[in-house]
């Protein structure tokens, strides 16, 4: 493996998912000071040369300090471009503002497209993500991008984990239908469905179950958790249609604001997560979160990438540990 022109940088971000990154290809990281100001603002310096290299800056999102990251992000591209890297590689394992990525109502921005804008601007060449909320976001940009799956991953924890025979997937809406269904492919399962009705956004008031989950456990599938109320009502749905058991499994794993109580006192056996954003803290206060690695597909679209290999392996495929 040609290592030698391959440069690996992290913000503060998720320093553990890059440093598991740089074990997994046999690389240092880069060195950088990532300060804050009195005044707030980042002061970034990369404290080794970047010239003619293949760059990779691995940043994630963390709930309460996601535009500070952002904006380390953006700095840290500008600095590797304005230093004559040869290419700059963005993995953002969580794409930031995701959610927002079409005009639902009068006058509301479109800050996905803001976001591919800024990177594009600060001089990133290529951006590697994973189970964006929406696949048209790739759309957004004028460089290339490669939309990452967890299912492999996914679909390798529920077989070692699991009694796949008992299983059924779930979907909490329509919108995941067609991850949930991928899913029970996968796996040779049945699906089911629940329909929700939202009062307003992050606020969910009735919920419909579609399919049969009587004495099997429900695996309810989605790509991120954020304040839990959705799956933590998807669980109390599928529960009382006489389901054995419920886990849920999700690609982002946010747990915002009071989602670890939320979990605590549902029906939930488990939340299985991935480390695409830090979650280590949210571990110490809530026992029935479970994570899966996904260091190693991140890291092998990097190497992937910079060897001039098709990335599109992974998309079916995880890499062995």
């Amino acid at each position: 493996m040609a290592t030698n022109s391959i440069k690996l940088l992290t913000g503060n971000s998720h320093g553990q998912l890059a440093k598991l990154m740089s074990d997994r290809l046999g690389i240092e990281l880069a060195k950088v000071m990532v300060l804050q100001y009195s005044n707030n603002e980042s002061s970034i310096s990369i404290g080794e040369s970047v010239r003619d290299e293949d760059v990779f800056i691995i940043q994630s999102t963390e709930p309460g300090n996601i535009n500070d990251h952002i904006m380390e992000l953006l700095i840290l591209i500008n600095a590797c471009r304005t230093a004559s890297a040869r290419r700059i590689t963005a993995v953002l394992p969580n794409f930031p503002y995701a959610r927002q990525d079409k005009k639902d109502k009068s006058r509301a921005p479109i800050t996905a497209k803001l976001m591919a804008n800024m990177l594009q601007t600060a001089g990133c060449n290529h951006v590697i993500t994973m189970d964006l909320h929406a696949s048209q976001i790739q759309g957004f940009f004028n460089v290339p991008v490669d939309n990452l799956y967890a299912e492999p991953s996914t679909l390798r924890w529920i077989r070692e984990n699991l009694n796949v025979k008992d299983c059924v997937i779930v979907s909490p809406d329509a919108g995941g239908a067609k991850r949930a269904t991928s899913i029970a492919d996968g796996l040779d399962l049945g699906f089911a469905l629940i329909h929700k009705e939202r009062a307003r956004p992050n606020e969910v008031s009735r919920m419909v179950l579609v399919g049969d989950v009587r004495g099997r456990i429900a695996i309810i599938v989605d790509d991120m958790a954020d304040t839990c109320g959705t799956l933590v009502k998807a669980a109390e749905v599928v529960m009382e249609h006489g389901a054995k058991e419920a886990i849920a499994i999700v690609t982002h794993g946010i747990l915002s604001g009071n989602a670890c109580q939320k979990l605590n006192e549902s029906k939930l056996k488990k939340l299985v997560v991935t480390n695409t954003v830090p979650h280590e803290e949210k571990k110490k206060l809530c026992d029935r979160i479970e994570t899966i690695d996904i260091s190693p597909t991140l890291a092998e679209a990097c190497r992937r990438t910079h060897n001039g290999e098709s990335v599109s392996f992974l998309f079916k495929h995880a890499p062995l540990d």
